[in-house]
């Protein structure tokens, strides 16, 4: 198994084989691990350059599988970088119809639609449409994001809206949604209903409410590692009840993936999201060691 990881942008035009900073700590410890490590060139994919992206990646005699992780990037480079690895037998281990599944929210909604606040998305960004969209959550607290990602951090203008029946608030928070994401913004913007969460803290910088959260990483169903979502806050070494959780991640159609999970006000379990666990990042104070054995021993 190789762990396929971005190079260094600042040291790319000279030698793409030094990893990126970011990712430094967890390169050395997959390579600790026993598991084999290779790094290509994230920026000459996302520029178009697809023949010189994996320049320093050798061919394999035999085909060997392997797991990308780098950053976020659009299902269609995910798909060239899938097809050059493949052309030096090298199998990552989603293709890229499994990686838009796990990137994308409406590829798997059904699938935990009974257990994540209901959600509605669109690419229709009329009024008209935004305000049919809205309706369906009456007057209660809902959320704008996107496929991918929210404004979290711009919490009061671009992100939580008070109440959906507020029409001219809504329009002034999606607008503003929509300016801060720009050219970034991926795929349609999803309206969520917003869930009473158990409190932790006001975020440092951006004074959003944090929540009591966690990222549960699973490959081929099996818990990887379970991390406190924010650094911030204190979880009195809480972890999630895994059992509540069991059944939904059987019936995810992806053999790596995170599932973003919320403790409830009133003491319940909810899921937020799904993701793709070749782009899902390690906190600062999680052990990089322990996860990449584990990754190691469950495939």
């Amino acid at each position: 198994m190789k762990i396929i990881f971005c190079d260094s942008v600042c040291d790319s035009v000279i030698d793409n084989k030094v990893v990126e900073p970011a990712y430094q700590s967890e390169f050395d410890s997959a390579k600790e691990s026993g598991l084999e490590t290779q790094v290509f060139s994230f920026e000459k994919l996302t520029d178009g350059n697809v023949n010189a992206t994996l320049k320093f990646i050798e061919n394999d005699e035999s085909k060997e599988y392997g797991i990308y992780h780098g950053w976020m990037t659009k299902p269609k480079f995910y798909e060239q970088l899938y097809n050059e690895l493949l052309k030096k037998n090298i199998q990552l281990i989603h293709d890229s119809t499994e990686y838009e599944y796990g990137h994308y929210l409406p590829n798997s909604y059904n699938k935990i639609a009974g257990e994540k606040p209901k959600s509605n998305w669109t690419k229709d960004l009329s009024n008209a449409n935004i305000i049919e969209l809205t309706n369906e959550f009456g007057d209660q607290p809902i959320i704008v994001k996107e496929f991918v990602k929210s404004e979290k951090h711009n919490w009061n203008d671009a992100c939580f809206i008070l109440n959906a029946a507020d029409k001219i608030k809504v329009k002034k928070i999606v607008h503003r949604f929509l300016e801060l994401r720009s050219d970034y913004l991926n795929e349609e913007i999803v309206f969520r209903e917003f869930e009473d969460l158990e409190f932790l803290t006001d975020h440092s910088k951006s004074t959003m409410p944090l929540t009591k959260e966690f990222r549960i990483v699973y490959l081929n169903k099996h818990v990887v590692q379970i991390f406190n979502y924010w650094e911030e806050g204190s979880y009195d070494a809480e972890k999630p009840d895994i059992d509540f959780f069991k059944k939904t991640a059987k019936r995810i159609d992806s053999d790596f993936f995170t599932m973003d999970v919320a403790k409830k006000k009133n003491g319940g379990w909810i899921i937020m999201e799904l993701g793709d666990g070749q782009v899902a990042g390690l906190p600062e104070d999680g052990n990089s060691n322990e996860y990449y054995q584990q990754i190691k021993n469950k495939v």
